[in-house]
């Protein structure tokens, strides 16, 4: 299998074209290494050769590196994984010094080949890592194309030269939005940053790449950092004004991070040391600071969770065996509202011809709207071109004749949360489209075994809920009824997945999975208010253990009044099961007090005329109490245990058929913290006897919520762990 393919032209210029067989986004492996450095190798002992050009024979360049190959490092050295990931790392860092350097005099600086990197799209990651190390960067003008670094975001930091090139080239201050934040730029952008040298027309990629190898002088490929004299832009740790840069930088990371995402200050502390050391000890440190965070649990459950498992939930891991492709051509939607509306904008976006039904025309012409208006603001930012919003728009049909609902394939319902109306729709419509379309229902807590009893074909009925604002949420949660077959399973991830989402499947039960472990978490915040714990130390708990937005943040946002609906409803379903009722006080207070959350600026928190969030609402101080007494980490384990507990009843109960959809769709859905990979990870690296150990404290001090479930006692007992135990779930993937 060749990976790296090497020609020689004419003029003498050698191409280097990674073209990685069988996938449509290349990505570096173990082969592809060994591959890229013969075709160096080659190329720098070829006297014929004047320079090098290096690109792929896909749309884009790379998608990043194989992750697996990381691991494949460690497992080299099995006695000291420590020492093969180093040595893994610095054998990857030879490779990209040797594009750098290749044959030029050490003292001199002359002798070597120019290198052009020509990228027709993308480049994520290694793919722009080996960008930094080539003499020219030239990107094709394509509008789809991104560059950039964003490791960061699944729990490590560009290790293979990026965080290096980057801050000798452009300094710590300026590097930091693309290192710290992963940012990725369009083209121009990229160049304007200083990342790239030029973008050029697609049909003059090669061309342009080729005349500059041709015309490069001995000058126009050392780098700045190989020259005598160089200085760090900025200035070095040492310096005034790069001292002063290091100590924003630290506020700046512990302000985003809370300390709790170990690769941002693993890639920090790596910048703070390189500044002051030679370059090729820099890249060592580097190594050094990237094997640190590899060995990091924290690491290792997010580049699990948000890489690898994700990864296989999207190639369709758990899509039933034997159903043939079952891709969306037409869909109808019934219900222009925020959620309809969105729906629509996704689906149009895919390519799917849209219906989209409501029971007025100014209705349904509004939600249409809503895609008109996102399709506004993607062009106002130039992603959006005036061809790609007619063709769009040109999909999506706003009416409300329910006939243009024939030859639709999936009907995805999302009107009123009330069992009469949905069932009503749900005759209308069977009746009208064919008998092979398959029905979903978007709602958020109505069962859906319930809602499908309305449908004269229950085994074509399925939960679809969407996450708010669906254009930018990436989870969704498919929900199978007791009667669900397989192929509307595989109707609804094939649908999910062309609109480019996560999908994670679960078995009917009162919330789901999402709400099922959400509606704990802000019920626990709501309960330690009425304690008379004090909200800013709730909320801080909340985001020190890693959570987006603490619990009385989170009810403002989803507001206050839906809250109460909830509590209601599922009240009268429990009957005296229901044990809820200080957080209860709590919530129907605030909603008795007209304070309905961020939608009616009163909510927990104060809010301006323009609705910008200020302090708590003083009415808060009713709870208050000096006589309670509670740490900092019982309010974050109470919090954290609360949805993670809740998480392994779903497990336990069948409802959740699998930890990586569980881990996954804990950090999609509702932002569980991240950096410990989701409720099963977290438990994990707690370690389950120390959980279970933490179940009975907590059990004995707050209630039987904190209850420890059996199936972790008994895991602790037998010394086991969630990812142990269920490891062939991963190994199906």
């Amino acid at each position: 299998m060749t990976i790296f393919h090497y020609d020689v032209d004419a003029d003498g210029v050698a191409t280097i074209t990674w073209d990685l067989p069988g996938k449509s986004m290349n990505v570096l492996n173990e082969d592809g290494i060994r591959e890229l450095d013969a075709a160096m190798d080659k190329a720098i002992a070829d006297d014929a050769v004047k320079g090098i050009v290096i690109t792929s024979a896909k749309k884009d360049f790379a998608g990043g590196m194989d992750l697996n190959a990381i691991s494949r490092m460690a497992e080299a050295n099995p006695a000291n994984p420590a020492q093969g990931i180093f040595d893994g790392v610095m054998a990857l860092h030879g490779l990209l010094r040797k594009i750098e350097r290749n044959s030029m005099d050490a003292k001199t600086n002359k002798g070597g080949k120019p290198v052009a990197w020509a990228s027709p799209g993308t480049a994520a990651g290694i793919g722009l890592e080996i960008a930094l190390a080539c003499h020219r960067r030239i990107v094709a003008d394509n509008p789809k194309a991104k560059l950039g670094l964003p490791e960061i975001l699944v729990g490590i930091f560009p290790g293979a030269g990026g965080t290096t090139r980057l801050v000798h080239m452009m300094g710590v201050m300026a590097a930091s939005p693309l290192l710290l934040e992963g940012k990725m730029l369009a083209p121009a952008k990229a160049k304007s940053a200083g990342t790239i040298d030029e973008v050029v027309p697609a049909d003059d990629l090669m061309a342009r790449a080729k005349q500059w190898v041709l015309n490069a002088t001995d000058a126009d490929i050392v780098k700045p950092w190989d020259t005598k004299g160089y200085k760090m832009p900025g200035g070095a740790a040492y310096h005034p004004a790069g001292f002063q840069t290091f100590v924003g930088a630290n506020a700046m990371v512990h302000g985003k991070t809370k300390g709790v995402y170990p690769a941002a200050k693993a890639m920090l502390s790596a910048a703070y040391e390189m500044t002051m050391v030679p370059f090729d000890t820099a890249l060592r440190i580097e190594a050094r600071w990237f094997t640190n965070v590899l060995m990091n649990p924290s690491s290792t459950a997010m580049i699990r969770s948000l890489f690898l498992n994700k990864e296989a939930l999207e190639k369709g891991a758990v899509r039933p065996a034997g159903v043939p492709d079952q891709s969306v051509k037409k869909v109808g939607i019934l219900g222009a509202g925020m959620m309809g509306a969105g729906i629509a904008y996704v689906s149009a976006m895919a390519g799917i011809e849209v219906v989209l039904i409501d029971r007025e025309q100014a209705a349904a012409d509004k939600g249409k709207g809503y895609s008109e208006a996102l399709l506004d603001k993607g062009m106002s930012r130039k992603k959006v071109t005036q061809e790609k919003k007619d063709a769009v728009l040109g999909q999506i049909t706003a009416t409300t004749d329910l006939d243009a609902l024939k030859g639709c394939d999936l009907i995805v319902e999302a009107v009123f949360e009330d069992v009469g109306v949905k069932a009503e729709m749900t005759k209308k419509v069977e009746a009208i489209v064919g008998a092979e379309c398959i029905f979903a229902t978007n709602t958020s807590t109505l069962p859906i075994t319930e809602l499908a009893k309305a449908s004269v074909r229950a085994d074509q009925f399925i939960g679809i809920h969407f996450f708010s604002p669906v254009d930018k949420m990436l989870l969704v949660e498919i929900i199978k009824g007791r009667e669900t077959g397989d192929r509307a399973v595989a109707k609804a991830l094939d649908f999910v997945r062309q609109i480019r989402k996560t999908p994670i499947v679960v078995n009917d039960a009162r919330f789901f999975y999402a709400n099922r472990c959400i509606i704990p978490y802000i019920n626990e915040g709501l309960r330690m208010l009425h304690e008379g714990v004090e909200p800013a130390l709730i909320e801080g708990a909340a985001k020190l253990f890693g959570m987006p937005l603490g619990p009385l943040q989170l009810n403002d946002e989803t507001s206050i009044d839906l809250g109460v609906k909830i509590a209601k409803a599922t009240k009268a379903a429990m009957g005296d099961d229901y044990d809820n009722a200080a957080a209860d006080e709590v919530l129907f207070t605030l909603f008795e007090e007209g304070r309905l959350g961020r939608k009616s600026n009163a909510g927990f928190y104060e809010y301006d005329e323009k609705g910008k969030r200020q302090d708590f609402w003083s009415g808060l101080d009713r709870w208050a109490n000096d006589e309670t007494n509670i740490s900092l980490e019982d309010v974050k384990s109470r919090l954290m245990l609360i949805q993670s507990l809740e998480a392994v009843r779903a497990l336990e109960e069948g409802v959740l058929m699998d930890i990586r959809e569980g881990d996954v769709g804990a950090i999609l859905g509702w932002g569980f913290a991240p950096w410990s990979g989701g409720p099963f990870s977290s438990l994990d690296m707690m370690g389950i006897p120390a959980a279970v150990a933490l179940c009975d404290r907590l059990t004995e001090t707050y209630g039987d919520r904190f209850a420890c479930p059996a199936l972790m006692r008994e895991m602790a007992e037998k010394g086991e762990t969630f990812y142990g135990r269920f490891s062939d779930q991963e190994k199906a993937a």
